[in-house]
């Protein structure tokens, strides 16, 4: 059994976050399983957040993926292989 998952951490969540919306809904169809995590509720709310996403598709496309989410400023990702025999 393979499973990737893409995991992104997004820094400047009120300038990224739409951007990143953005790229995530272009590659939505690669997209299986979504959890995004951040600090705070209300008038607490976190400036960073954690999205972690499990992908479909070939590896071109989940790198392809992971780099244009890499491109906005802010924004850091990378993917995971995992294996179990």
């Amino acid at each position: 059994m393979n499973k990737t998952v893409l995991i992104i951490l997004v820094g400047n969540r009120k300038d990224s976050a739409v951007k990143v919306q953005q790229v995530l809904t272009a590659w939505g169809c690669l997209i299986k399983t979504r959890l995004g995590i951040h600090d705070g509720v209300l008038d607490n709310c976190s400036d960073h957040g954690l999205i972690i996403l499990e992908l479909y598709g070939s590896k071109e496309q989940k790198d392809e993926l992971a780099r244009k989410v890499s491109l906005i400023e802010g924004v850091s990702s990378k993917v995971v292989d995992l294996t179990i025999d």
